[in-house]
């Protein structure tokens, strides 16, 4: 028996954002394997599934992030579960967009709702760090996380929870190091290039129409030699 937290916000007004993809991630599980319909418990909403053979609670806390720990800490101790049998999966502004790691334990980051679920269960949990940038100076951090994904966000965020979706079984069997390659190889497949066979034939040169091809060609001029006239006719027809 697993628990897989996603944290972020709860409201309508947070569901876009950046800080969100906790949340959005625990939904694409729920979606791709039939997942029991959320409802209200530990002070988040909570589903029930199968992985890999195992039974899973899917739980998003509604604590609001700092609190996340309030929430996860109490579906824990409710069903007699060791950190060791909880995976997070949180935004992670130090990674490229689209970029997950999974590693276990360690420090928060700086990640508020990391702290709080160290301070509540300890940190020998299994985190799964999805990228969402950085915007390169401090006093931005606060409005980008909490900022909505951008429309062109969409190609690679997509990609990105449905393969987190359908790769979440190689969590549940702990080969983490799959579970990346996996995201990384689908995320690769979906944003290459499209390739040189994908792209129109170049266009012929235009034919001459049958006038111009018909249309006889002058007759060269010829320039006298030597005299006068010869070194006149030579400069007008550029032939000095």
């Amino acid at each position: 028996m697993l628990l897989l937290a996603g944290l972020g916000n709860p409201g309508p007004e947070h569901a876009g954002n950046r800080h969100n993809i906790g949340f959005m991630a625990a939904d694409a599980i729920a979606r791709r394997h039939s997942f029991s319909p959320w409802s209200k418990k530990f002070r988040g909403l909570l589903a029930e599934g199968n992985l890999a053979g195992e039974k899973i609670f899917l739980l998003k806390p509604q604590t609001f992030m700092n609190l996340s720990g309030q929430s996860v800490g109490e579906a824990l101790r409710f069903y007699k579960l060791e950190p060791s049998n909880l995976i997070v999966f949180y935004d992670e502004l130090d990674l490229a967009p689209g970029k997950v790691r999974v590693k276990t334990g360690g420090g928060s980051g700086g990640h508020n709702g990391i702290r709080s679920i160290d301070q509540h269960v300890g940190k020998e949990y299994r985190r799964v760090r999805i990228g969402i940038g950085h915007p390169g100076v401090k006093p931005m951090v606060h409005g980008h996380v909490l900022g909505d994904f951008a429309k062109a966000d969409s190609e690679w965020l997509e990609p990105l929870l449905s393969s987190i979706g359908d790769n979440a079984p190689l969590l549940v069997k702990d080969d983490g190091s799959s579970f990346m390659n996996r995201v990384t190889l689908d995320l690769r497949e979906k944003l290459q290039p499209t390739g040189d066979h994908d792209r129109p034939p170049p266009k012929a040169p235009k034919a001459q129409s049958h006038i111009r091809q018909a249309r006889p060609q002058k007759p060269e001029i010829k320039v006298p030699e030597t005299g006068p006239m010869a070194a006149m006719l030579k400069k007008l027809l550029g032939k000095e």
